[in-house]
């Protein structure tokens, strides 16, 4: 029987990836390069399981990571009907470059999305998603591999952008000098304050970029997923953004957004919040989000089916693999964007 990979494995649930070079990294651990693979011992294999046929277009992309999952708990995770890409470093570098920035907007989640990126392009699963050029011997020790995302014990430590990687440890970055620049801005609840407001405004500036802009959003859990905090959350966040560069008023403005919607929660989730910010209540939050952001041309990823079957340190925040899924959707969607048309 023929397929569109050119292989058929009769009864199969899963048909293997085509067989064309862009998919090679897929089928490999694209860690096994990286600073403390042996230790932390995760392979990018681990992480996702390649399967046929790859997604064609970007909706249907953000639709197969939305609704996928895994078999089995911390299993690897599938897309649902179609595949992702599972990018080496030197992709992931490439499609940075394609923009003037990306900017992440959001809460801890998102903090750690950016912290996933920076293990991609410092190909370090050790501390690459934290400030290891100043640690003492004890932040060495509690934030290492898994627990960089522990928000109790490394939080200040995050990278917040990668201007300062490039600073303070430059050697660590995989991608070509002055071609990446990502970077987080904490807004996490709405009202949003005025001094956060006039931060977000001086990293826009006033003019149009030689490249584009790239935006991801993240909100919810600080203003106990209520819809509407939310939406204007975003609003605002959308109306300085077209105040600073009104080039994106125009019809024809390229303006690639996303939203992530926050990941499942875990049993560790305190009791108190059950009901606010329990799996009910992110189920429901993560559809309507998806709904309201596409009113206004904000395209939408949501983390929950990704999420539910992986572990959480403390019931909220997944740990340093499901961060990685995470970065590597985010690494899908910049890539789908058709950056070359304009």
């Amino acid at each position: 029987m023929a397929s569109h990979n050119g292989t058929y494995l009769q009864g199969a649930a899963f048909q293997p990836p085509e067989p064309i070079p862009q998919r090679g990294p897929d089928s490999i651990d694209t860690f096994s390069s990286y600073k403390y693979r042996s230790t932390c011992n995760i392979s990018s294999l681990d992480l996702h399981a390649p399967f046929s046929p790859l997604c064609r277009d970007r909706k249907s992309m953000l639709t197969a990571m939305s609704s996928g999952g895994r078999i089995g708990n911390d299993a690897p995770y599938m897309p649902r009907g179609c595949d992702m890409r599972w990018f080496s470093t030197e992709e992931v570098c490439e499609i940075l470059s394609r923009f003037e920035k990306v900017i992440i907007v959001g809460d801890s989640m998102m903090r750690h999305v950016i912290g996933s990126l920076n293990v991609l392009i410092r190909k370090d699963l050790g501390y690459g998603a934290v400030t290891g050029w100043n640690f003492s011997p004890q932040e060495r020790q509690d934030c290492f591999c898994n627990y960089q995302f522990n928000v109790k014990a490394c939080s200040i430590q995050g990278i917040f952008k990668t201007a300062d990687v490039v600073k303070n440890d430059p050697d660590s970055v995989a991608c070509g000098a002055g071609t990446v620049d990502v970077m987080i801005e904490q807004m996490i609840r709405f009202p949003i304050p005025s001094e956060e407001t006039t931060r977000f405004r001086t990293l826009l500036g006033t003019t149009k970029p030689p490249k584009p802009y790239a935006f991801i959003y993240g909100h919810g859990l600080w203003n106990d997923l209520d819809l509407q905090a939310t939406l204007d959350w975003l609003d605002h966040i959308l109306d300085v953004t077209t105040a600073q560069l009104p080039y994106l008023n125009k019809k024809d403005a390229f303006w690639p957004r996303l939203f992530m919607t926050p990941n499942a929660a875990g049993r560790e989730k305190p009791d108190e919040w059950i009901v606010s910010q329990g799996n009910k209540a992110l189920m429901i939050f993560e559809e309507a989000v998806g709904v309201e952001a596409g009113r206004r041309g904000v395209e939408h990823l949501g983390t929950w089916n990704m999420s539910v079957q992986s572990n959480k340190f403390d019931g909220v925040h997944v740990d340093l693999k499901g961060n990685l899924i995470k970065a590597m959707m985010v690494m899908n969607w910049l890539n789908m964007l058709e950056v070359e048309k304009h």
